[in-house]
């Protein structure tokens, strides 16, 4: 695997940063994870953009020019083989002495992708569906950020395997949906979409403005409103949405099936529609 650290193409094997990273020990710094497809990069400027908001939210300067960035991606997922990769882009505010404030002056960021092969969900997962369970949301207060001090999300997600579950979808305050612990949720209940509002308290996916554009041109009710934890369990279908995962169905909800424990018409009729959006966008 080649990947790019600091200016440098390598092998992975040889890419080193130092103990004194402040990513390493204070986790400060931001990431994005992008598609490809047949080596088409999936919404690159969006996902740029998005990075930009989370440097912007820690204040910390973008090293790359979006012509950069591009240039650099692109140069990634070329020295390496598979047809359909994910990228991790991860910056953090460089090495310094351990202080809790900014280095001042300045230091250089350290800047690091690699590619992985992209799998997505296999047929058994797409005809079954997954099951999930729920956690109270003890995140903080900026989830908008994409940041890589994950340890919240990396907890609730092993509540879920330790469950032998797929996703846990968190609750905020006892009272409204947020999302899963590395995905998006939403609702179907009676024919309509239900979308969580992007605010503060949850990650802006760019797998979740597709699948709402998509529902949009198709002409599929939906609304973007705060979703209550009553709506979550009387859904009448679930769907997950991430950059890696695309679109699948929640069928079992802690201990309570979905609709009829089988994915359903929702899913099925945006699963197509994120395929032939993907096929013609991104291989043709």
């Amino acid at each position: 695997m080649t990947v790019y650290l600091n200016g440098i193409f390598l092998p992975i094997a040889e890419a080193k940063i130092s103990v004194l990273d402040r990513g390493f020990i204070f986790g400060d710094g931001v990431y994005e994870v992008i598609p490809v497809y047949s080596r088409h990069i999936f919404r690159l400027s969006e996902h740029l953009q998005r990075l930009q908001r989370s440097l912007d939210s820690i204040q910390l300067g973008n090293p790359s020019t979006e012509a950069e960035w591009t240039n650099i991606i692109h140069e990634l997922v070329g020295r390496n083989e598979p047809e359909d990769q994910y990228l991790y882009l991860h910056i953090t505010r460089g090495v310094a002495k351990r202080d809790h404030a900014f280095p001042c002056p300045a230091v250089s960021p350290t800047v690091f992708l690699m590619s992985y092969p992209l799998n997505t969900p296999s047929p058994m997962l797409l005809q079954n569906g997954i099951s999930a369970i729920t956690a109270p949301d003890n995140r903080w207060l900026r989830c908008d950020i994409k940041a890589i001090s994950l340890l919240p999300n990396v907890l609730l997600r092993q509540m879920a395997i330790d469950a032998g579950c797929a996703e846990t979808i968190m609750i905020r305050d006892n009272e409204f949906l947020t999302e899963g612990s590395s995905s998006n949720i939403f609702v179907v209940k009676n024919g309509v979409l239900l979308a969580p509002p992007k605010n503060n308290l949850m990650l802006p996916g760019i797998t979740y403005d597709v699948v709402l554009e998509l529902a949009l041109a198709n002409g599929i009710p939906h609304q973007i409103r705060k979703v209550l934890v009553s709506e979550v369990f009387d859904a009448d279908e679930l769907l997950l949405t991430s950059s890696t995962k695309e679109v699948l169905a929640i069928v079992q909800l802690d201990d309570k099936l979905i609709g009829t424990g089988k994915p359903g018409e929702m899913f099925t009729k945006l699963h197509n529609l994120y395929q032939k959006f993907k096929q013609e966008i991104m291989r043709a």
